[in-house]
């Protein structure tokens, strides 16, 4: 097949083939159409030199907000794109049922990056969230509309790839893990994943976690105290070590409240990765302290992950969680999406959500990108 479009000079990392190497790669029709030293070029390729940077496939934040103007919370899944490198935005939960059919309209099936979603169980999704209202959807079980979120999955399975609930003192307040409850009965109908947001106690991480079953994802991950996947001790707790053994993805989520480097330093001590980095980008966080999902990035470089393990939890990982294998990879034949960022040296001020403060060498920022086979400076 002739390419209509050839990266070429650049370090090729991609996790799913094991690959890091100087290596061009072709794009024609949508999709990735080679790979490989010196890619043949015919006379109507576009040939672009991105030597001094990497090429990845295209970045999945497996955790983000993106009903721009239908949720007080979002922001725009293309300004994001062109933000961060990411190619792909899955939403977590800004719809549920009751209002799903005006985001796939107006936001995902208009965006030029790929939008997926975590369909909301609450018929509302998450409604009442800014700087001024902070109202916890699943604290209404009258809300809770798994009937309607089994119909909205069926009717749009291009769009929907799993259900979300929120739970925690925050989120679901005197209904505890009730919700979470209601959440799986309906992922378990519509036969998709569930994604499931923890904040602070009730219930406990141990508590969410004894429920999810393998392909679910625990978002938050790596919160701080109270709700910390690791004990004071710096040790990570059997219960977390027993739900990734039976195949539970632990997600970062950062956010505006949700991700400390204490527990993150505890869990990569004990070799505890996380399975997806994500950014939980929304209007409140965007700037700062999450900002985006190559910030997000940085921070577990600077923490000492290494660089293909950081690149594995934002395309390969995700895109399983999400049953989409075509995404994630640069095997031929895939959707052609492709990152190009570069890891910059210097003074990197990094904050948690605690306030903490990091100063960091090293940044990885994000340079253009390839969606659908086509390149976006």
């Amino acid at each position: 097949m002739p390419h209509d479009l050839i990266l070429t000079g650049g370090r090729v990392i991609d996790p799913s083939q094991s690959l890091d190497s100087l290596v061009d790669v072709g794009f024609a029709e949508g999709k990735v159409s080679g790979i490989g030293p010196n890619l043949k070029r015919g006379s109507n390729a576009r040939v672009k030199d991105v030597s001094g940077f990497i090429v990845t496939p295209g970045l999945i934040d497996l955790h983000t907000h993106v009903y721009w103007g239908g949720t007080s919370l979002s922001v725009d899944p293309d300004f994001y794109a062109k933000k961060s490198g990411v190619t792909t935005s899955v939403d977590t939960g800004s719809a549920g049922p009751g209002n799903f059919p005006g985001f796939a309209k107006h936001v995902i099936e208009t965006a030029r990056s790929r939008v997926f979603a975590y369909l909301h169980v609450s018929h509302a999704g998450i409604y009442g969230f800014s700087r001024d209202v902070h109202v916890g959807e699943s604290e209404d079980m009258r809300l809770m509309d798994p009937r309607g979120a089994v119909k909205i999955a069926a009717e749009y399975p291009q769009h929907v790839i799993g259900i979300k609930v929120r739970v925690g003192r925050h989120a679901s307040g005197d209904q505890g893990i009730a919700p979470l409850d209601v959440a799986l009965q309906a992922a378990e109908e519509a036969g998709i994943p569930l994604m499931a947001h923890i904040d602070e106690p009730p219930p406990t991480y141990e508590d969410v976690l004894a429920k999810l079953r393998p392909g679910d994802v625990l978002t938050h991950a790596f919160r701080p105290f109270p709700n910390a996947p690791a004990t004071a001790q710096g040790t990570v707790k059997p219960a977390v070590l027993a739900a990734r053994k039976r195949g539970v993805l632990f997600d970062i989520g950062h956010g505006m409240g949700s991700f400390a480097f204490k527990t993150a330093r505890a869990m990569l001590a004990n070799g505890f990765l996380p399975d997806t980095i994500s950014s939980d980008v929304h209007a409140l966080c965007i700037d700062g302290p999450a900002h985006d999902l190559v910030t997000t990035m940085s921070k577990f470089l600077c923490l000492g992950m290494g660089l293909n393990d950081i690149i594995r939890s934002a395309t390969e990982t995700p895109a399983r969680a999400i049953k989409r294998h075509d995404l994630g990879t640069l095997k031929p034949g895939a959707a052609g999406d492709a990152t190009l960022m570069r890891i910059d040296r210097g003074d990197f001020d990094y904050v948690d959500v605690t306030g903490e403060q990091l100063a960091g060498k090293k940044r990885i920022s994000a340079h253009g990108m390839v969606i659908k086979g086509e390149w976006w400076e």
